[in-house]
């Protein structure tokens, strides 16, 4: 999967791209004209674009406020050419923190069938179900809050209930402070405050830095396992780490899938699965440390 990233479309050019992708998914099929993509809230919304490394558009997305609580997130569209590449996941993120960094409380979305179950994975709950029996192009509608300090844009249920397993199996998980700060189906990221784990040079002790990251690629692949349907314990047989430079003031660890080596086939014989992910320790945006783990997921007997 080539690099991406999500950009504000500012010039002609760019919003040309916008809007043709727009038209191309959520219109053309449709048979609906050009212009049809555009609506009145264009011009006082906040627009999102997700391009590739050649600068091309493969996703938009656009939110604009019905209230100064409540902001609406509409013409969302990935490229049927790389859908199911987490790609939507990255979008809803890049819209929703554009709404909460301008005091939004939650964000609604209108939802036909066929997209009802990203949304709920997303984290948004059914306020108005659609009558599709009727219309099957019907919209449900959907909500979610965006009030809590942080909030998970991918599976927050996942999330919340392995972080509680982590604070109550290994207790000194929650006396680091470590949380689950973010998780997109694709990367996995995890936090914990400096002065919880300090050392007498004032940076971060060595092995609170590699407890982060063995539990940043310990949930990633649980919650991978979790996507899968899949059942096992993990455990680290293995582990190496690099330190690059001192952790002084923000420790986060972030695991990426595409960072993975290794499958789980072998536990559907009844054999343990190896895994390998490398997970990335940033202080702040600087990196810091690059830790490697080798793991075992153990078959269920």
């Amino acid at each position: 999967m080539s690099k991406t990233s999500v950009v504000i479309p500012h010039s002609e050019e760019t919003f040309e791209r916008y809007y043709d992708l727009r038209w191309r998914v959520l219109r053309k099929p449709f048979k609906r004209p050009r212009g049809s993509e555009k609506d009145e809230y264009d011009q006082v919304g906040e627009h999102r674009m997700l391009v590739n490394s050649k600068g091309e558009a493969i996703g938009v997305g656009r939110i604009h406020f019905n209230s100064p609580e409540e902001a609406q997130i509409r013409f969302m569209a990935v490229d049927p050419k790389v859908q199911g590449e987490g790609h939507g996941v990255n979008l809803i993120y890049a819209l929703e923190s554009a709404a909460k960094e301008q005091g939004a409380e939650r964000v609604i979305i209108n939802s036909r069938e066929n997209t009802l179950g990203f949304y709920i994975r997303c984290g948004y709950e059914l306020k108005e179900e659609a009558d599709t029996v009727k219309n099957p192009q019907a919209e449900h509608q959907l909500v979610k809050a965006l009030d809590k300090p942080d909030y998970i844009v991918y599976r927050p249920t996942w999330c919340e209930d392995l972080q509680n397993v982590w604070h109550k199996e290994i207790p000194i998980t929650e006396a680091m402070g470590i949380r689950i700060y973010q998780y997109t189906g694709r990367t996995f990221e995890l936090r914990a405050p400096l002065a919880r784990n300090i050392n007498v040079h004032q940076t971060m002790f060595a092995g609170s830095i590699y407890t982060l990251a063995t539990l940043a690629g310990w949930g990633m692949i649980q919650l991978h396992m979790q996507e899968e349907n899949i059942e096992g314990g993990i455990v680290l047989a293995d582990a190496n780490i690099e330190y690059k430079m001192p952790v002084e003031s923000e420790p986060r660890a972030i695991s990426t899938m595409s960072d993975m080596e290794g499958d789980f086939t072998a536990l559907q014989q009844g054999k343990n699965a190896h895994l390998t992910l490398t997970v990335a320790v940033y202080d702040g945006d600087d990196f810091a440390a690059m830790f490697t783990g080798h793991y075992v997921v153990k078959a269920k007997r």
